[in-house]
């Protein structure tokens, strides 16, 4: 099928997505307040709060394969706002998913146990819940839901300047 024979709706909707990146044409853009930009690190961290939260949102809700998801992105984005804060590493130095798992053990946030069974997880898990065929289970959820929240609130209390987390809830 060729480029001209893409329906319509797409082609407008994939413009209108790339206008909105690039924030053409719409006046002043409307953003997430919760999500600080002052530092690369602050808006990991307040992007992680944001999943996070999101999770609680849909929590009752037997969306597992979203929460999954969005687990492990608020566990790569708290590690890497770690990694931003005191390793003086950049943004762009996290070209993949795995990345900030390194970090971690180089920087000394987490052993090289823990950081190899965090990668791993990733590289099995994440990869084969998003690509595979697997269907997602409660369990997994539940679990990747308590993972994530309780690096979230680790690397929260490791970094240095506080008072950045705006998570409303904190591991039980």
């Amino acid at each position: 099928m060729s480029s001209e024979a893409d329906p319509q709706a797409i082609t407008d909707a994939l413009t209108a997505a790339v206008d909105a990146f690039n924030e053409e044409g719409y006046g002043v853009p409307t953003r997430e307040e919760a999500i600080d930009a002052d530092a690369d690190w602050k808006t990991q961290l307040t992007k992680a709060c944001r999943l996070l939260a999101a999770v609680d949102t849909i929590a009752e809700q037997e969306f597992y394969t979203a929460t999954i998801e969005l687990c492990f992105g608020a566990t790569e984005r708290s590690v890497e706002a770690f990694a931003l804060a005191e390793g003086g590493d950049e943004l762009n130095d996290f070209h993949d998913h795995t990345t900030c798992y390194d970090r971690a053990t180089d920087l000394g946030l987490l052993s090289t146990t823990t950081t190899r069974e965090l990668r791993q997880l990733y590289d099995t898990n994440r990869t084969d819940s998003y690509y595979g065929g697997r269907r997602p289970t409660e369990r997994q959820a539940n679990t990747m839901q308590q993972l994530a929240r309780s690096v979230h609130e680790y690397v929260t209390n490791q970094i240095r300047e506080g008072g950045v987390c705006v998570c409303d809830s904190r591991p039980s």
